[in-house]
Order: C-alpha cells, then sequence, then structure tokens
C-alpha cells in the first residue's frame, strides 16, 4: 500500500477524533501525519516518514501546549459553592463524622458539614471555618 494514503488516512482519522472530542487530542498528531504525508508524497523513505511523524508532532506538542493549556483553562469560573471556602459558619447540628452527623449554617443555608479528622467533634452553637467541600458537604475546622 501506498504511505501517502496512510498518511492522509491517519491525518483524517486525528483530525475527526479532535472534531469530536472535546479538548485538544490528537491535533499534534496530525500536523506530524501532514509532515509524514508530505514526505511521502516526496518519496522519502519510511524510516524519514516516521521520523517525520515523531519529531514534527513531539516539537507541536512541546511548543503549543503550554499556551493552549493557559488559554483553554483560563476561562474557568468558581462556583457560588466555591465561594464558601474559607468563610466562617455557625455549626448547627453537632458534627462527628463517625456517627455521619453535622450541619453548619452559612449565609443562612444550611449545609451537611464535616471535619477534616475523624477524632475532632465539634458541638452545636460553636464557630468553625469552611476548608473546603466534598460532594455536597462542607469540610469545617473549629474555630479557637
Amino acid at each position: 500500500m501506498d504511505m501517502t494514503v496512510v498518511w492522509l488516512v491517519a491525518m483524517i482519522v486525528l483530525l475527526v477524533i479532535e472534531g469530536v472530542v472535546p479538548g485538544l487530542i490528537s491535533i499534534w498528531f496530525a500536523l506530524g501525519a501532514l509532515a509524514a504525508l508530505v514526505s511521502a508524497l516526496l518519496h522519502a523513505p519510511l524510516w524519514l516518514q516516521i521520523v517525520w511523524f515523531l519529531v514534527v508532532s513531539i516539537a507541536a506538542l512541546a511548543l503549543t501546549r503550554p499556551l493552549a493549556k493557559k488559554y483553554i483553562n483560563a476561562k474557568t469560573q468558581p462556583t457560588n459553592a466555591d465561594m464558601l471556602i474559607g468563610k466562617e459558619c455557625v455549626v448547627r447540628e453537632s458534627i462527628d463524622n463517625v456517627l455521619g452527623a453535622g450541619a453548619v449554617s452559612v449565609d443562612g443555608k444550611v449545609w451537611t458539614a464535616r471535619t477534616e479528622n475523624d477524632d475532632i467533634k465539634v458541638p452545636e452553637g460553636s464557630r468553625a471555618v469552611v476548608v473546603r467541600i466534598e460532594g455536597v458537604k462542607l469540610i469545617v475546622k473549629p474555630l479557637g
């Protein structure tokens, strides 16, 4: 089989994958397949076509991936829940990880809560600070 057809099919398949899958996945390898296709059209030996494919793919990946990652991920915005991290809350139901009990009130809303450590129990009425969110539970640390 003529290698120009192989490289052309590889490039098309990689471009289709790139179009179907969200994010940048195979565009670099499609560029490598294009370079290999050009070398095949110029009747280069198979080993040189493979070298061109690898060199161009790796170079394109190394040069553009950091930029693409920077600009694609720059548009993520924190959710309303993320804004709770670091806020002070009031314990409405005693927090006991072993029993699976606990609730806190933050900004007028009641959330299920747990502590970072199973040994820590926080009594009702005390104050805590939100450390992180796991699923729909706030992970808190007692104040004081």
